[in-house]
């Protein structure tokens, strides 16, 4: 069966991991990034900046590479407080698009997760596998959205190419 699906692998984005507790984060880093998502696996959102809560006292944020530079200015990993972490993490997570009409019947093959819109809904976030691959998936307009580590990009390409023909 052929799915009526667009894949569209993503250019690079800035990302930046970070650790500690929700107060030093916030403490550290009220100035550049959204307000901390208060749920496990939500995300929140400013600007062009996304912050994606992926485990206990556990961020990723998320913007154009082209913001990389001023990101890691403001954020200062090298400098910031002994009790948290921030690691720039912008080569190791390739995203993908999958947008379509049948976007949740690909992305119901390619993964295990409930993704229909009442468990799986718009500011959701979460890792999980996705053709056995450690991934990260949240919704986009028209569809789903996932990242996995770089080095799987192009497996996870042909699987996905594989899935839809």
């Amino acid at each position: 069966m052929t799915y009526d699906v667009a894949i569209v692998r993503q250019p690079l984005n800035a990302l930046f991991d970070l650790k500690g507790s929700p107060a030093a984060i916030q403490n550290w880093a009220a100035d550049v990034l959204p307000t901390l998502p208060e749920r496990p696996n939500s995300r929140t959102g400013q600007a062009s900046v996304e912050l994606y809560h992926v485990g206990r006292n556990h961020w990723i944020a998320r913007a154009p590479l082209e913001q990389e530079a001023e990101l890691e200015k403001h954020l200062s990993p090298t400098n910031c407080p002994a009790e948290i972490s921030i690691v720039r993490v912008s080569d190791t997570l390739t995203f993908f698009r999958v947008v379509g009409p049948q976007a949740d019947e690909v992305m119901s093959i390619a993964c295990p997760l409930d993704i229909h819109e009442t468990e799986f809904g718009e500011e959701t976030v979460t890792y999980t596998e996705l053709f056995g691959l450690k991934a990260l998936i949240m919704r986009c307009e028209d569809g789903f959205e996932f990242a996995v580590e770089q080095s799987f990009g192009d497996m996870a390409e042909d699987y996905l190419s594989r899935a839809v023909a």
